[in-house]
């Protein structure tokens, strides 16, 4: 039975922490990405610093903090409604691909055009059909005909 070596040696160990310092040291000259427009997180983290570093003998005014809440909670729901709506777009673009399914189909592919039956589609952000066993972009379908 061969034993498995564990250890690494000092040259190993030495290549494994300038690994480490130099990915580390990204993460802190490059941090985080910055971005023109405040997200949901940006604007909890702002709702909490304003809440702690208010004064104590002057505290935020109940109308103020309902507002700031409610403005939050909009935002949630706006992101919300987002994501769902990209996952029916999705889910209405991958069922036009299925209903061309068994139908000829006229594809404009730069200065030629090919023409063949629908003969498989794929789904998601952008579906493509099958044509004559090659996959084509939705977009590139000129004309579809009832067979």
């Amino acid at each position: 039975m061969e034993l498995l070596n564990t250890q690494m040696s000092a040259g190993e160990r030495t290549a494994v922490e300038n690994a480490v310092n130099t990915y580390n040291k990204t993460l802190v000259y490059e941090g985080r990405k910055t971005s023109n427009e405040l997200g949901k997180d940006d604007f909890l983290k702002l709702l909490i610093t304003q809440l702690s570093n208010q004064d104590p003998t002057s505290p935020m005014e109940d109308t103020q903090f309902i507002s700031q809440m409610a403005q939050f909670s909009s935002l949630e729901q706006m992101t919300n409604m987002s994501t769902s709506f990209s996952k029916m777009a999705d889910f209405l673009n991958s069922q036009e691909a299925a209903g061309t399914l068994g139908k000829t189909v006229e594809l404009d592919i730069g200065d030629t055009t090919v023409q063949g039956i629908v003969e498989g589609a794929t789904r998601g952000e952008n579906p493509q059909v099958m044509v004559n066993g090659m996959y084509y972009s939705m977009d590139k379908i000129k004309a579809i005909y009832a067979n």
